[in-house]
């Protein structure tokens, strides 16, 4: 998928590609904590903050 969206736009560091969510997820909510595992590399936590207007 990265390989395909690098051919018609430039990504940059802090690009996100959201791709939906399997069935069962609920929204996210200001406060939740999202985990990305891969394993023998590590845990990618991210926060979910409110935007500033």
């Amino acid at each position: 998928m990265i390989a395909y969206l690098s051919k018609y736009m430039t990504l940059l560091p802090g690009d996100l590609i959201m791709t939906g969510t399997p069935a069962g997820v609920g929204p996210i909510s200001v406060d939740d904590v999202i985990e990305i595992e891969i394993p023998a590399i590590g845990v990618l936590r991210i926060p979910v903050v409110a935007q500033a207007r």
